[in-house]
């Protein structure tokens, strides 16, 4: 799990510890002992954060309009293939 520095806690480490999971999370600048992180795997957070900003642009996404699972994920389907085609 990754998340920002404001999670760099240790009961918030320990939980994620005990789902089984290793923590990306960059240590607080004031953090006496800092644990070890991963950059690469944090920076690969920012791009799956973007991608959902720009998936928020679109209206019906961000308020789920659709009322079946079926029509919402062909909405997130148009909206991938529009913002592909927009690059």
């Amino acid at each position: 799990m990754s998340g920002d520095r404001a999670y760099d806690g240790n009961p918030v480490r320990k939980a994620i510890e005990a789902m089984g999971a290793t923590a990306v999370i960059p240590p607080h600048p004031r953090r006496k002992n800092p644990a070890a992180w991963d950059s690469h795997l944090y920076k690969a957070r920012h791009a799956i954060e973007h991608g959902f900003a720009k998936l928020k642009q679109f209206r019906a996404l961000a308020t789920r309009f659709d009322k079946t699972a079926r029509s919402f994920s062909a909405q997130v389907a148009l909206a991938c293939i529009v913002i592909w085609l927009r690059l």
